[in-house]
């Protein structure tokens, strides 16, 4: 058990409960939510030591970003933690700021969505190799509750930060996103069973229904290969590898939409109501699958790599995530 996870676990069920979620998704001040947050000293984790932070390993951290995507934190947590981390280890960089930092990769001209762009202060941006600190300006992308923001860089401009990791910015966030999508699974999953025993018809509990029951069993499996591939990806630490990256974000991203359909299934209308829990989650499936490369994109370079390397699959597998 990682015994950092059950105080932060402890600290988001007090700071982020499904009120403030919607709250901040509405428009709502974050100030208090990411004070409680900057205060507990979570955000410099992964910081080195010499830096000034606890210098945990990412395997240990992992667990953390799931417990973000189980709670449907509003801000950019895990993103900031990364943020720190890569200034801390550049050293012409300037300090890090002190509010919530988002990532992004972009070419100069190309509009992108940006996660939780819409609350971040800052974006830590990915142009051309190089690695730039930029305020966050973007506008909303028109999803309802949505936290992204449509955000274009004509030239980097901001602060230059130094090289971007080996591997790129995309990589490193897509193991983010793969934490975040385990921990959402992890909450749909245990909301879908505990309905399931309390929903009643035809005089017994709906998941006594075989069709039901095989629908949950399916997203069972869904969810532990989630939690499985997003451990892979935290295993090797940073910067990770191509193939514990495309591992981690592809076999997410493609169990994602299948959770999300699955629980709406089996809760009906009331699972699209605004005023019950599910959709907090379920949305933010679908946004976190398509961020930072969707299963398609990831696929392309696995493929590519694996092709590309003389090695028998199963000797490629265990070299590669090892």
């Amino acid at each position: 058990m990682n015994e950092f996870l059950e105080p932060f676990e402890r600290m988001l069920e007090a700071l982020s409960p499904p009120a403030t979620v919607r709250a901040i998704e509405a428009g709502g001040s974050a100030a208090a939510l990411w004070d409680g947050i900057a205060e507990s000293g979570f955000l410099d984790a992964l910081v080195p030591e010499d830096c000034g932070g606890a210098g945990l390993p990412l395997s240990e951290i992992g667990p953390l970003w799931q417990a973000l995507g189980r709670h449907a934190v509003p801000l950019p947590v895990g993103e900031t933690m990364l943020a720190r981390t890569l200034l801390a280890a550049a050293p012409a960089a300037p300090a890090a700021p002190a509010g919530p930092i988002a990532l992004a990769v972009a070419d100069p001209g190309t509009a992108i969505v940006v996660p939780f762009g819409g609350v971040a202060h800052h974006v830590l941006l990915e142009s051309g190799s190089q690695l730039y600190l930029v305020e966050a300006d973007g506008e909303p992308t028109g999803v309802p509750g949505s936290l992204a923001a449509r955000m274009r860089w004509d030239a980097p401009g901001g602060v230059s930060v130094g090289a971007a990791p080996p591997g790129g910015l995309r990589a490193v966030a897509a193991i983010l996103r793969a934490a975040l999508i385990a921990g959402a699974a992890d909450r749909l999953t245990t909301m879908t069973a505990a309905y399931a025993n309390e929903r009643v018809q035809f005089g017994k509990p709906i998941g006594k229904q075989q069709a039901l029951q095989q629908q949950m069993a399916v997203m069972a499996e869904d969810m532990v290969a989630c939690r499985i591939a997003a451990q892979l990806g935290c295993a090797g630490g940073l910067p990770p590898s191509l193939a514990a990256a495309a591992t981690a974000k592809s076999i997410t991203s493609t169990a994602a939409p299948r959770l999300a359909a699955t629980a709406h299934a089996i809760h009906g209308a009331i699972g699209i109501s605004a005023e019950y829990d599910l959709q907090l989650y379920t949305r933010r499936l679908h946004e976190w699958r398509l961020a930072d490369g969707s299963e398609t994109y990831w696929n392309r370079l696995l493929g590519a790599a694996r092709l590309g390397d003389a090695r028998g699959s199963v000797d490629y597998v265990r070299e590669m995530l090892a």
